[in-house]
Formats: structure tokens, C-alpha cells, sequence
């Protein structure tokens, strides 16, 4: 009987020996490897989380690349500014980037009116980026009119969307 305690007892000694976890071991030995979790928290750490900073896709996922205008207008309204002010930030960020600014318009009005129109509203994107800190010899601007819309059809859902001022990026990593 006295042998079978025994057994028992050794049985439970060697189980509560061999139980730890590899964290604990890690942790009390200072070796070992770690655990998944931590791999996970090391690894986050040292690859970049969404695109890199500074480049065409960076500015485009945080910040933005297009602000619309109403009808006939080359007014920047809350939105639009609040927009061109982050725009503002991030070329002030990378002092190397330079941006043109491209002026669209819907297809209603000639193609001279729309070129004008265009052209006007590129020039406000400029005037306040300019106006926010942005160098003016690091912006140009050109108009297309309506001659690049982004969505076609003949109504006003397409139509506010090709009322736009899209700023695309030179100097810049892809």
C-alpha cells in the first residue's frame, strides 16, 4: 500500500512539474522562446500597419485626393476645406512633394466654359493651400473641363461627382 502512495505521490509531483506553461518558463528561466501573443505585439511593432508614410497611397488612404464643388461654383465649401486643410498638413510633412491640381467639371456648359470653370476651381484648391502653408511654387494647377469625367451618365449623381478638383502627387514614392 505504502509503495502505491508513493507511485500516486510521484505521479503528481512529476505532472505538476512538467506543467508550466512556455510563458512561465520564458519568464522564470529568462530563455525560451515567446509566446504567440508576443510575437504578435513584436511583430506588429515593426511592420508598418497600412501604407508607408509619405507616399502616393499614404496620401491618398489618410488624407484624400479630391474635393467637389456645387453647381457652377468654384466656392470651397466645410467639407472641401477641411479636406485641402489635411491635404495642407501632409505637403507640409514632405516638403519634397510637389501637386498639381486638376480642375473638372460636369458635362453641361461648352467645352470653353468648362475649361474656364475648371480652371477656376483648381485655382481656389491652390489660392488656399497656398493660404495654409503650402509653398506656391509647389503647386500647379490645369483644367480638363468635362472632358474626364469619373462617372457617366446624364444626372445629378454623376454629375456631382465629376464637379471635382483631384490633386495627384509628383516627386512622391508609389
Amino acid at each position: 500500500m505504502r509503495l502505491k502512495v508513493v507511485s500516486v505521490l510521484s505521479a503528481v509531483a512529476l505532472m505538476a512539474a512538467c506543467s508550466s506553461t512556455p510563458d512561465q518558463e520564458s519568464t522564470a528561466t529568462g530563455g525560451g522562446t515567446q509566446t504567440t501573443a508576443q510575437q504578435t505585439e513584436v511583430e506588429s511593432q515593426t511592420q508598418p500597419m497600412g501604407p508607408a508614410a509619405g507616399t502616393v497611397e499614404d496620401f491618398m488612404v489618410n488624407v484624400g485626393d479630391r474635393v467637389f464643388f456645387a453647381f457652377d461654383s468654384s466656392a470651397l465649401d466645410a467639407r472641401a476645406q477641411s479636406l485641402l486643410q489635411a491635404q495642407a498638413a501632409w505637403l507640409r510633412s514632405y516638403p519634397s512633394v510637389t501637386i498639381t491640381v486638376e480642375g473638372h467639371c460636369d458635362e453641361r456648359g461648352t467645352r470653353e466654359y468648362n475649361l474656364a470653370l475648371g480652371d477656376r476651381r483648381a485655382s481656389a484648391v491652390k489660392d488656399y493651400l497656398v493660404a495654409l502653408g503650402v509653398a506656391p511654387g509647389r503647386v500647379a494647377t490645369v483644367s480638363f473641363g468635362k472632358e474626364r469625367p469619373v462617372a457617366l451618365g446624364h444626372n445629378d449623381a454623376a454629375w456631382s461627382q465629376n464637379r471635382r478638383a483631384v490633386s495627384t502627387l509628383a516627386g512622391v514614392g508609389s
